[in-house]
């Protein structure tokens, strides 16, 4: 082999390294819970072998049908420019749509796909971290009053550390990882050992005949089997990181091997000594060695836990730049990383809502049945998407459609029907989340359309200016006037308030509009487009990606050698700020119009959005019926 093919080689390896503290994070936490609530006194089911090798076999082929078939092989392929994840899937499938009512339905699914993960991020944290903890249980039940009070301490020190980035640590994630997967490998054979005759449950037989012999018992614990897929769709999600082949290399290499062994490690165990239900996990962890287990899984659960948290965070980033979403501030903690982003508003809520969950539910077998609900139901509206770009880009054969339709969507509605028994058990909450976020993310997509109905009333064309400027007498002063407007081809309110109260106009006067397109990024050479340059001002439009930062001074900089700028730090930025008065009148039931309201209010200023330099602001605000 070649020098240059030895790098590569390397280069690849420890990328696939790097992956697996950011997307096999949720998915490598699932052997700390998701077996022992298989048979938990809920689901009826009897511990005894024939549920053991049942229950082994439908987690053997529920990891290798839904996780290494569907999101390995098919659902990878639908990246947007490299992004995943179902807001990112929902806009690509819009440009292959062309019936109006048929992008409304696909945008709808995947704001509400996009919500239920809100849900998700909030629960990951929960249980993972109370799961790695209760192992402490195990070792003695004096730490029993104290489980939840430690998970609550580790919540708040990891959202704290949260305005930080991950850049620092990013470094060691991928190696903490690699010691978890290979120490659940290293159980599982320890497990399996016991009883080597649970490999035969890698038959399907035994998933058939479990369902033949337990019938109801078998389809309730299917909510519970469920769990150990739940990081497929936060794997897709966090795609962004990393390009699809070293995601399934660290899958099929290490992920999936070490998880196959662990479970049917526990499985073997509790086939050998039913006792060990309690927590078939740590059970089979040594004792000399339980308390060095329970730090190294209380990592592993802080690192599952940091991936979906900083998913979120990219997740609010997609929907502010596509207009789904009030501005929040957005902190870059990497000079190199785009992707790395903190919301400290958004962390925040998520902080008190996780630890609200962990007192409310007090343990993730309680928990457990609160998770799974929202990923299952976002896990549907992928798939669909994905059979509708199949159906509409890819133009597969009719036959294979209607094979990926029946099976796929059929078993992504078992483990929806399983799951939805649990709603009444906690299964709501995500709901709630999920549907508050929906409502939350139309209301302001609606009220901005309407908002800008509203003010096209008082708009004025461009071509009107120098009838204002002559109407008004305004007068020229030296410096440059940058002015931020929706619409490229009328003037800028603040510009018609300034010269009709002050009667002035700057020599240079910028008007700038950001668009955000539906791909990730837009490449640096196609971002600046100069619509029209003349006497008295220079449109300029700058199309961004929705994974990309509309920094207004940086984009003034690349104008200095095609307009006269001037000094950066002599620039005013005039800047309108609008106050809305709900009514009954707006297009809005009333309360989406005070909802409407209440989120313009309290979203970030395009001072802080657009990083302009806020002691060269000038805002100009006005009152608006809504």
């Amino acid at each position: 082999m070649s020098n240059q093919e030895n790098k590569h080689s390397n280069g690849i390896w420890s990328v696939c390294l790097a992956s697996l503290g950011i997307v096999y994070g949720d998915i490598g936490t699932s052997p700390l819970y998701a077996f022992r609530e298989c048979f938990i006194e809920d689901h009826g089911l009897m511990l005894k072998e024939a549920s053991v090798l049942g229950v082994l076999s439908l987690i053997f082929w529920s990891l290798v049908t839904v996780i290494s078939l569907k999101y390995m092989v098919f659902v990878l392929r639908a990246d947007n420019n490299g992004e995943g994840g179902v807001l990112a899937l929902s806009e690509l499938c819009q440009v292959e749509a062309k019936r109006g009512k048929l992008k409304k339905v696909i945008i709808a699914a995947g704001l509400f796909g996009s919500a239920l993960l809100y849900g998700d991020g909030v629960i990951t944290p929960a249980i993972s971290v109370l799961s790695a903890i209760e192992g402490l249980n195990v070792a003695t039940p004096i730490f029993e009053d104290f489980i939840v009070p430690i998970t609550i301490v580790i919540l708040m020190g990891l959202f704290a550390v949260q305005k930080g980035g991950t850049a620092k640590i990013g470094k060691i994630l991928g190696p903490v990882m690699l010691v978890w997967f290979s120490f659940l490998a290293i159980l599982g054979v320890k497990g399996i050992l016991l009883n080597p005759s649970v490999l035969k449950a890698i038959s399907p037989y035994y998933a058939l005949h479990y369902f033949v012999e337990f019938k109801t018992a078998a389809f309730v614990s299917m909510g519970a089997v469920f769990l150990v897929v739940t990081g497929g769709e936060a794997l897709y999600a966090d795609m962004g990181h990393f390009n699809k082949r070293p995601i399934r290399l660290a899958w099929f290499y290490l992920t999936l091997p070490a998880l196959l062994l662990n479970y049917f490690g526990q499985g073997a165990l509790l086939i050998q000594n039913p006792e060990a239900i309690v927590n078939p996990f740590y059970e089979l962890v040594p004792r000399f060695l339980l308390y060095p287990a329970i730090l190294l899984a209380t990592c592993a659960t802080v690192i599952a836990s940091q991936a979906v948290i900083s998913g979120v965070f990219s997740l609010t980033t997609q929907a502010i730049q596509l207009g789904y979403s009030p501005r929040f501030k957005i902190v870059h903690t990497s000079q190199k990383e785009i992707g790395q982003v903190y919301l400290p508003q958004i962390n925040r809520i998520m902080c008190v809502a996780t630890i609200l969950l962990v007192l409310m539910f007090k343990s993730s077998t309680s928990l457990a049945a609160a998770y799974g609900i929202a990923v299952s139901l976002t896990m549907i509206l992928t798939t669909l998407l994905v059979l509708y770009l199949a159906i509409k880009k890819w133009n597969w054969p009719k036959w294979g459609i209607v094979l990926f339709a029946l099976f796929f969507v059929s078993l992504d509605g078992l483990f929806f029907s399983a799951n939805a028994l649990k709603f009444m058990d906690g299964g709501w909450f995500p709901l709630v989340v999920a549907s508050s976020i929906f409502i939350m993310m139309t209301t302001w997509r609606k009220g901005r359309r309407l908002l800008a109905i509203v003010m096209k009333k008082s708009i004025v064309n461009i071509s009107k200016l120098q009838e204002i400027i002559d109407e008004n007498k305004a007068i020229t002063v030296d410096g440059t006037a940058v002015f931020m407007i929706g619409n490229p081809d009328t003037l800028p309110p603040a510009l018609i308030h300034n010269l009709r109260n002050n009667r002035v106009i700057h020599k240079t006067n910028i008007f700038l509009t950001f668009t955000s397109t539906i791909s990730a990024y837009v490449p640096y050479n196609q971002q600046i487009t100069i619509l029209h340059k003349d006497q008295y001002y220079t449109r300029v439009l700058v199309k961004i990606g929705f994974r990309q930062e509309p920094k207004v001074p940086a984009i003034l900089k690349r104008l200095q050698d095609q307009i006269p700028v001037g000094d950066l730090d002599r620039i005013t930025y005039f800047i309108g700020r609008e106050t809305l008065i709900p009514s009954r009148d707006f297009g809005l039931v009333f309360w989406r119009a005070q909802l409407f309201a209440m989120m313009a209010k309290n979203a970030q200023s395009a001072t802080q959005f657009f990083e302009i330099p806020p002691d060269q602001v000038m805002e100009i605000g006005m009152q608006l019926k809504i």
